[in-house]
């Protein structure tokens, strides 16, 4: 409530008898959103810091300021040398006006999402804004002059009521709930006006705490006949506050000045000014440490159901595979019978010695058994590496899930967390910084990739990833190879400068071209090997598909020469 206007009309009295007479000696800004006016009486100083951001709107009264030497700029020149006059709460808003005795006026709109300071020289002067970006706020006009007829205090639509500094009868029992906060900070540029009082004299913009407290002592349960009662009570106490309170409620820091949520300080009704200068600062302080304190559990809680997800897939996928006919059962069966087995069988039954079942295995029409047993061996060696790489999968899995977890209890449970630099202090120990987060590694490469003797190999995992590679991540003096006259994967050998690619590289990617094609289950394959400035992708060529301009072919045995560092 340090920008609604039951304590601004606190606040403006209590400025006014301290600065009446006092002249504005500098008006600057050093950071974004930040307003510095620094006034004197000629012996004492007094610093009024408007911090016009739409994430925390403020009014800091800081005992003292030193400004910078650089980055700095003077704004409000006219401004220089006012004397104050005094200090007013337009009626209603949350706005606060100071008043000089040469007729200059400078506004603090504090509206939630758009604040500004808003200057002019006399009363019908051209407006001076401070957020520029805001041209509607050159419509709102000063408060008048002490004595005049409390009217409009901003430039009415035609037809419009105006706002009038009256006090608002309570509501009407056919209401059903308390009064509503007010949208006024929620609105756009249009709609930010006073609040209007209408014929039915609703009560003013009560923010969301005084709601809040009504609910808490039995408003919504309360007779239609004891609710004005209750609200008349709320407003005695937000007109005439006994004390001021700095509470913690829903997460953040706020001042109050009804007593609810958990109350960190209680400070006397009789000193807004008092009550401003500690909160603000306390509220910066408490703000960085909530803001971080969420973004922290945020990544962590998000950690912890990636790490879980990712076990929990792992062990359906090695459950899958513990429970499947392995590969190396059906090799064994064709090998042990081969002597049944026809030339040329699309598919055979076997009697199966495991279970002495019969079991139809299929077979490849032109593929020796013999060659069929032998790529079944090979699939359950590649079996066996998965399950193992699974296993390790789901240690680590659970591992970085348990880990989070601990960290998320932590958070709920050390008191010494809840200061900004301890925070910090275990947010490093832990590895959880934003930085460290954002740079946690150079982005994985969406290929299959391979290292031998230094130099990269990558391939492509289907038509549209091997454009991805050949048009977007291959470099013109990078080696390119595939399978030749048949679909398969693009390969790319990473060139290094001033390094010529060994023949054994350029051999291992040639089997690996042949591996990842239509031909990977032939003696032998040829294959393209070309620079990458001799592949061009043809205009309306399907995915996948390029023509090479120029091209020398090995012959080599298709294999996966790196079968432990795949990923």
């Amino acid at each position: 409530m340090h920008t609604n206007y039951y304590f601004l009309r606190q606040l403006a009295p209590a400025l006014t008898a301290q600065l009446r007479g006092y002249r504005v000696a500098s008006c600057f800004s050093q950071e974004k959103d930040e307003l510095v006016i620094g006034l004197t009486d000629g012996g004492r100083e007094f610093w009024l810091k408007a911090q016009l951001g739409a994430t925390f709107p403020a009014l800091a009264l800081p005992e003292t300021f030193q400004r910078a030497r650089t980055n700095s700029v003077d704004l409000f020149p006219e401004l220089l040398g006012e004397q104050v006059e005094t200090v007013a709460a337009w009626p209603q808003d949350r706005v606060l006006q100071v008043n000089f005795r040469s007729g200059a006026r400078l506004v603090f709109k504090l509206y939630g999402p758009r604040p500004n300071a808003i200057f002019r020289l006399t009363p019908d002067a051209p407006a001076q804004l401070f957020q520029q970006r805001l041209l509607a706020d050159a419509d709102l006009h000063p408060l008048p002059t002490p004595g005049a007829p409390a009217t409009a205090v901003v430039s009415p639509a035609p037809g419009a009521p105006t706002a009038a500094d009256t006090r608002p009868a309570p509501p009407s029992p056919a209401n059903s709930g308390p009064p509503a906060p007010s949208p006024k900070s929620d609105q756009s540029a249009e709609s930010d006006k006073s609040v209007v009082q209408t014929k039915a004299k609703l009560p003013p913009a009560l923010a969301d705490l005084p709601a809040r407290y009504l609910r808490a002592h039995g408003y919504d349960g309360a007779p239609a006949e004891t609710r004005p009662r209750l609200v008349n009570q709320v407003l005695a106490q937000l007109e005439t506050p006994a004390y001021y309170y700095l509470i913690r409620l829903d997460g953040r820091t706020r001042l109050s000045l009804l007593p609810l949520g958990e109350i960190l300080e209680t400070l006397p009704g009789t000193d807004p000014v008092g009550a401003l200068r500690r909160f603000v600062p306390m509220a910066l302080s408490r703000r960085a440490l909530e803001t971080e304190t969420k973004q922290v559990r945020q990544a962590l809680t998000r950690r912890a159901d990636e790490a879980t997800t990712g076990a929990a897939h792992a062990r359906q996928r090695l459950h899958a595979l513990a429970h499947e006919a392995g590969y190396r059962h059906a090799a064994d069966l064709i090998m042990a019978h081969l002597h049944e087995i026809p030339t040329g069988a699309a598919e055979v039954e076997l009697l199966d010695y495991y279970t002495n079942q019969p079991r139809l295995i299929k077979l490849k029409t032109g593929e020796k058994p013999q060659r069929t047993a032998e790529n079944l061996y090979r699939k359950a060696k590649n079996q066996q590496i998965e399950e193992r790489q699974l296993s390790q999968r789901i240690e680590r899995r659970e591992t970085e899930a348990f880990g989070a977890l601990e960290r998320l209890e932590e958070l709920d449970t050390q008191p010494a967390l809840a200061e900004l630099r301890a925070f910090r202090t275990w947010r490093k120990q832990h590895g959880l910084e934003p930085a460290a987060a954002a740079g946690k590694g150079p982005t994985e490469l969406p290929f299959k990739v391979f290292e031998d003797r230094g130099f990269t190999i990558l391939v492509g995992r289907n038509a549209a990833n091997n454009d991805l590679l050949t048009q977007k991540y291959a470099h013109k003096d990078d080696y390119w190879l595939h399978a030749k006259d048949v679909s398969g994967s693009h390969v790319v050998v990473r060139h290094r400068a001033g390094q010529p690619v060994p023949a054994p590289v350029l051999e291992h990617a040639a089997q690996l071209a042949a591996w990842y094609s239509r031909r990977q289950n032939d003696s032998l394959c040829p294959v393209t090997v070309t620079p990458k400035k001799f592949v061009r992708k043809p205009k309306g060529a399907r995915p996948g598909q390029v023509i090479v301009e120029r091209e020398q072919v090995l012959l080599v045995v298709p294999a996966n020469p790196f079968e432990a560092q795949e990923r």
